[in-house]
């Protein structure tokens, strides 16, 4: 037997099996990788650095009104490294320029002042200008069509700075291929309307569509259009480890830095595997397994090993519950998980609704195989899920095995969310 560690929350989860059943345990190389320095030292390479841009100290010259978006609590970005050198940067630029640091919300809920002094510390908090984005009550700018032909409504507040910058981390996204760069826009400053037509369904269907393509990924594409639109100049974005560690960091523009940290990322972070009976994985733990909405990613790498009709055990702690209430709403009926796909598939993408996207990805996975989710959550949350809920990974595993039997094969992800996956 033996014992292996999976984060759950803050903490850890342990289980015991017999490692023969185990036959992949899969993890990012980017473990093994050792940066040459310090996060800080990385980051302000990066930034002295800029790929395909002047540095931003030349581009804050002049600019009165410099935005920084940030990622908002949902995102384990090392804000506490890379917002002083930003703001030291864009003041040796500019003493006298007025920032202020727009919260990339997207559509989630509002960042707490709590959760803002987690992510940039004290002092940011109570010196710096912050406004937290509203993709329903925020005031938005019109900047045309999408390729798509979605209205593109951004931020008042980015659209107008004379400099927009964003900061932000790359890791594989189970349909935007990868995060950062053009995301920080879109749809991180995005009106609701901008962002339920890039997440219709027949985009979230498409094969493109998926984690670690880029190319012909029609999500991507709009993005991308999107941040170039609304004239994000600079990008700092960087890759962290399991700790939350930068290991790796990129600046310039959004398109070309992006680019490179990218293909960082893919000699890192792709894995072989064999398809097993079970699989077990997690979000990677704290700050992206706040949520069932979140964990919806960390299923995804899962969904790629295990076979049809086998089991998913899902660890994510889920302190806030389901993560929006029109996600629970598309699960609070009676209907099969076919009829609700079949109900998303039928809507235009002016007809989406709000964390559709979600909820088709997981009734995808649900459709494919069982889920048994370990969580805070209640157990009757967990079952209008359609997942099976457990208290524990012995349990869990206990319950999956009346599925597939006691000797069934079995892969073990300690962090879904960081890895693309090989068949």
């Amino acid at each position: 037997m033996k014992e292996y560690k999976l984060p759950y929350g803050k903490e850890f989860l342990n289980i015991k099996v017999d490692e023969k059943r185990v036959l992949n345990f899969l993890e990012s190389h980017l473990e093994n990788y050792i940066p040459k320095t310090s996060q800080l030292e990385l980051v302000k390479d990066s930034l002295e650095n800029p790929i395909e841009s002047k540095k931003l100290s030349e581009l804050a010259r002049g600019k009165k009104n410099v935005v920084i978006i940030a990622s908002d609590h949902t995102r384990p970005v090392p804000s506490k490294v890379i917002m002083p050198l930003m703001l030291q940067e864009i003041r040796k630029g500019n003493p006298n320029a007025e920032i202020t640091i727009l919260i990339s919300t997207g559509c989630h809920r509002a960042t707490t002042k709590e959760e803002l002094i987690h992510k940039f510390g004290e002092e940011i908090v109570a010196n710096e200008r912050i406004i937290i984005h509203n993709s329903l009550d925020s005031e938005f700018t019109y900047l045309g069509k999408l390729p798509s032909g979605g209205n593109l409504l951004i931020n008042k507040i980015a659209v107008e700075a004379d400099l927009l910058c964003s900061e932000g981390f790359i890791e594989p996204h189970f349909f935007a291929g990868f995060s950062g760069g053009r995301k920080s826009v879109l749809p991180g400053v995005a009106s609701r309307t901008t962002v339920l037509a890039n997440h219709c369904s027949s985009f979230i269907n498409s094969e493109s569509s998926r984690t670690g393509k880029l190319d012909n990924n029609p999500i991507h594409i709009d993005m991308l259009f999107g941040a170039k639109k609304a004239n994000l100049a600079f990008i700092c974005n960087v890759v962290i480890n399991s700790k939350k560690e930068v290991v790796y960091a990129v600046s310039g523009d959004v398109d070309f830095a992006h680019q490179k940290g990218v293909e960082f990322l893919r000699d890192y972070c792709e894995v072989q595997a064999t398809k097993t009976d079970i699989v077990i994985s997690t979000n990677g733990g704290y700050p992206l397994d706040q949520n069932i909405y979140q964990a919806v990613k960390g299923m995804t790498a899962a969904e790629a090993v295990v076979k049809e009709n086998g089991v998913i055990i899902m660890l994510a702690k889920s302190e806030d519950g389901h993560g929006g209430k029109s996600f629970y709403d598309m699960f609070d009926n009676n209907k099969s998980l076919d009829q609700i796909y079949s109900e998303f598939m039928a809507r235009s993408a002016e007809e989406t609704v709000v964390d559709q996207w979600e909820a088709q990805i997981l009734v995808r996975i649900l459709k494919h195989a069982k889920v048994i989710y370990i969580s805070d959550c209640s157990a009757e949350i967990v079952r209008t899920f359609r997942m099976i809920p457990a208290k524990d990974l012995k349990e869990a595993l206990s319950i999956a095995e009346t599925f597939v039997g006691k000797n069934s094969s079995i892969s073990i992800i300690p962090d879904g969310v960081s890895l693309m996956i090989k068949n």
